[in-house]
């Protein structure tokens, strides 16, 4: 009997002592609006998923910043994404529904200010870990935070806090109107889904810390609109102390293919594409369902007879741009920090891309400041590729826009496609580049090829391909061959 006890005993303390530490994993944390408690995945990351950051922009405050977290009681369960922002699914059989939203669709809606976490420090607040804030591409009309290609795993394994997040998007991020602008006493309209990312920041600046995440060390970083998001952000006044390194992927840069529209044009599109529907009251477009916002859009393309670049698009609003975003650069008003910049060989307009990051690297170098580390993702990635419908920009093949993804989130093995031991290596080595520069201000670092800044004297651009090949990494029995 006593041995029993005993036995018994010691089965409950080892019991017990799991679960201790199975909640040691999942610590609860106190963020602004209440406690939430993430989850464990399979690479025994802690992740902090569908994280509200602001009010939901519904009802009155369509079309208005972003307002304060309204707090929730007890403990929310962060075990599940926040929705998207309103936007088309992707439609099957198109090429980027192969190559990253096959497994369909996620839950869309106006009520999609949340973000995500991946951190290896969950509430250890002396960790003061570098933090990466990530901000998706998608035209500024599609994408989100949790697409299969950005899981932060790697990032946490590096030692880097990740966070990606939902911003709003197309008609309900980007409209500029004059009615807007009347409602903000003249302040300008239009850049909601920018404002709900200097909201995220903000959010980052006040709430990382509990994360293990340094809110002095902040990287943010996109591809694409996101790119575009990102130079939006370092030419705002707004944005001074929430950003202290960026890194802008296949946009912006000086004279990029991403163009900030002034003001003016952007609310006269604004209201000719809800007169276009017949709306001609502030009321009316708020009382207009969600589902007829693409509806709207497509009515008011359709009256157009040239194309006027991006229906949406980050305005000169006077208040988070006060000049175009080529005027800042010029002025010497960007955040004055260390930046990455890059594009893909097969890129959207790989030329106009390539000018636009070596232009603006020689002119933060011009200007005294640090140049920009500047690389091209030249990659031609394994497998069939599918040609781009008629009217596209080309075949999506070889480096396409956006192929850096996969490799610079370390998600291969996530992807369709047949990856090689050499596309691992070179994954291994863009995680490295990108989470060194988060943590230093520089990608350099052991047993990496050394990537030199892009300066007048050496317009030096890094190839990332699997052709440039780490020697250190090799181990004593490999050849080149191997490889």
């Amino acid at each position: 009997m006593v041995k029993m006890k005993l036995l018994n005993t010691i089965m409950c303390a080892f019991f017990l002592g799991g679960l201790i530490d199975l909640y040691a994993q999942t610590p609860v944390l106190n963020v602004e609006g209440g406690r939430i408690e993430g989850v464990v995945d399979e690479e025994g990351v802690t992740v902090y998923k569908g994280i509200p950051y602001a009010a939901p922009p519904v009802g009155e405050l369509r079309w208005k910043h972003p307002q304060p977290v309204q707090p929730w009681q007890g403990v929310r369960k962060c075990d599940r994404f926040g929705a998207a922002s309103l936007q088309s699914k992707a439609t099957k059989g198109t090429f980027y529904w192969k190559e990253f939203y096959q497994n369909g669709s996620p839950e869309m809606s106006e009520d999609c200010l949340y973000l995500n976490v991946w951190t290896p420090a969950a509430g250890k607040k002396e960790s003061k870990l570098p933090v990466m804030v990530w901000i998706h591409g998608g035209a500024f009309q599609n994408g989100f935070g949790h697409e299969i290609e950005f899981d932060g795993d790697a990032y946490a394994q590096k030692g880097v806090v990740l966070v990606t997040l939902n911003y709003r998007l197309g008609m309900c991020g980007f409209l500029a109107h004059p009615f807007l602008n009347a409602e903000n006493e003249g302040k300008g309209s239009g850049n909601y889904g920018i404002f709900d990312q200097l909201a995220a920041l903000k959010w980052v600046k006040q709430n990382i810390e509990a994360f293990g995440g340094n809110p002095d060390n902040v990287t943010v970083f996109g591809q694409s609109a996101g790119a575009g998001s990102v130079q939006a952000l370092i030419s705002s006044p707004l944005a001074k102390g929430y950003i202290q390194r960026a890194i802008i992927q296949s946009g912006g840069g000086l004279g990029g293919i991403i163009s900030t529209k002034s003001l003016q044009d952007a609310e006269e599109a604004g209201k000719a594409m809800w007169e276009a529907s017949g709306y001609t009251t502030l009321e009316q477009m708020r009382a207009c369902p969600t589902d007829k916002f693409q509806e709207v859009m497509m009515t008011y393309m359709k009256t157009l007879k040239t194309f006027n670049g991006l229906p949406y698009s980050p305005c000169v609003d006077g208040q988070l741009l006060e000049a175009s975003v080529h005027d800042v650069a010029l002025q010497n008003n960007e955040l004055d920090i260390p930046y990455m910049i890059g594009y893909t060989s097969e890129d959207i307009a790989p030329p106009v891309m390539k000018k636009a990051a070596v232009d603006w690297s020689l002119l933060l170098e011009k200007q005294g400041r640090q140049p920009a580390y500047v690389y091209c993702f030249s990659r031609d990635l394994p497998g069939e590729d599918m040609p781009a419908a008629q009217g596209g920009f080309g075949d999506m093949k070889g480096a396409f826009h956006s192929s850096e993804l996969w490799y610079m989130f370390g998600t291969l093995d996530k992807c369709w496609r047949p990856m090689e031991k050499v596309d691992y290596e070179l994954s291994e080595r863009m995680v490295s580049y990108w989470t060194n520069f988060a943590k230093t201000g520089s990608p350099n670092g052991e047993g990496l090829p050394v990537w030199k800044p892009c300066t007048k004297a050496d317009n030096h651009i890094q190839d990332l391909n699997v052709k440039s090949v780490s020697y250190t990494h090799l181990r004593a029995h490999e050849t080149l061959s191997d490889l």
